[in-house]
């Protein structure tokens, strides 16, 4: 996804403002505030990373941040869509929402601004193309690969191969897998997120997610349940019951391996910083299925997109734009976010900030041959994603086995969903 990449001084023209109508000011004083849903302001630094830079940019606009809580914000920002709010801009989240309020004509079509701008490099575009319209660009790319503690490989005299089949993770995480200092270090921590076992083996089999055929899932659950049975992961139940927080569990030194998605790594640098913790850290590409050739993983983009119900539709798609752009790579770039702008510029500056490891396998990780969509786009994504989630948690609870769990969504998607 990194690879191949032009130079970004080539995507210059694409900070260009769009709209420029000359909406009426906020006070009269030719001034406009922007709104901008996000979730957990004061621990998500990227958007204030964005909004400076943006402010910086373009003075006489003024961000005024809509925060809400992580857990809380799809079903508060569909409450509020549904309630005819006029907060100017909504960060999407994931591309279910998405789909969810561009059917309901609640988001406002931005085809121009993205026509308009250099998109070649954009990675995850194509996650917003409904039938040749954009209701949202996205500003952030992230895909999945694993973390791993360099300190507890050591001390267990093995060291983390360039590629992993899901087997060889098996057999290292049972061997990493010991008693430290009075309580158990697990050679690896899945989270609790149906997408660990689903949505990867989606992208390496190349299952369809919508198709109410779920039988690819199986060899991906053998591994999630075998992990669990030999005592080489958390189990599901007590993760759950404990709402295990997974960057505890790597910080803390509680897992010598996680896989997770590239997000993470702001969070390692910014608790590294603060001196949170002294995990010694690195990247490694996701396991891959016997047999196949290079690298694929899953991930999902993050999108800026326009409330039809806008104050300032022109200032919010000016905003869309930057932070899609190359001022907004590079801002969120310096604090550890992963930009959908990807360039060879902008991967170097990435691995220069402080903190972030830099031996050439780790830089490997940020190069998957292919990444596919965590869940694809579809009006019915929502209501399939529930139904996916609800027979994942009873398989790894032990209420049903893989086969009988598989069997439901089959019969339960089809009947549910698709029909």
């Amino acid at each position: 996804m990194m690879r191949g990449l032009g130079a970004m001084a080539a995507l210059a023209l694409a900070v260009t403002a769009c709209g420029g109508s000359g909406e009426p000011a906020s006070g009269g004083d030719g001034n406009v505030t922007l709104s901008v849903s996000v979730w957990n302001l004061a621990k998500t630094p990227e958007f204030t990373a964005l909004f400076d830079a943006f402010q910086k940019a373009n003075p006489t606009i003024k961000i005024k941040p809509v925060d809400i809580l992580a857990d809380d914000y799809p079903d508060k920002v569909s409450t509020m869509l549904a309630g005819g709010d006029k907060t100017d801009v909504i960060t999407m989240k994931n591309v279910i929402d998405y789909s969810r309020y561009s059917s309901r004509g609640q988001l406002l079509d931005v085809t121009d601004v993205v026509k308009a701008t250099d998109t070649a490099k954009l990675a995850g575009l194509p996650a917003f193309d409904l039938q040749g319209k954009y209701f949202a660009m996205p500003y952030r790319q992230d895909f999945w690969l694993l973390y791993y503690n360099k300190k507890l490989f050591e001390k267990a005299g093995v060291t983390m191969p360039d590629q992993l089949t899901w087997d060889d993770y098996v057999k290292l995480a049972q061997q990493l897998t010991r008693e430290e200092g009075g309580k158990k270090v697990h050679g690896t921590y899945h989270h609790t997120w149906r997408s660990v076992v689903q949505a990867v083996a989606a992208a390496q089999t190349g299952g369809d997610q919508l198709s109410g055929d779920y039988s690819f899932f199986t060899d991906q659950y053998a591994v999630a349940l075998g992990l669990q049975k030999s005592g080489a992961t958390l189990d599901f139940g007590t993760a759950t019951a404990q709402k295990s927080d997974y960057r505890t569990q790597f910080e803390t030194g509680a897992t010598a391996m996680m896989p997770m998605g590239t997000w993470y790594v702001s969070g390692i640098l910014e608790a590294k910083g603060k001196g949170a913790t002294d995990v010694d850290w690195g990247l490694a590409p996701m396991p891959q299925r016997p047999g196949g050739s290079g690298v694929t993983t899953f991930g999902s983009p993050t999108a800026f997109a326009v409330n039809a119900r806008a104050e300032h539709a022109d200032a919010a798609k000016k905003f869309v734009q930057f932070a899609a752009g190359p001022a907004g790579a590079e801002a969120i770039t310096k604090v550890g976010v992963v930009p959908a702008l990807q360039t060879p510029e902008i991967t170097k500056a990435y691995f220069s900030r402080e903190g972030m490891p830099a031996d050439e396998l780790s830089k490997k990780a940020f190069a998957p041959d292919k990444v596919t969509l965590e869940m694809p786009v579809s009006d019915k994504a929502s209501d399939i994603d529930t139904i996916l989630n609800e027979e994942h948690q009873l398989i790894m609870v032990g209420e049903k086995t893989a086969a009988d769990g598989i069997r439901s969504m089959n019969e339960r998607v089809k009947s549910e969903a698709l029909n």
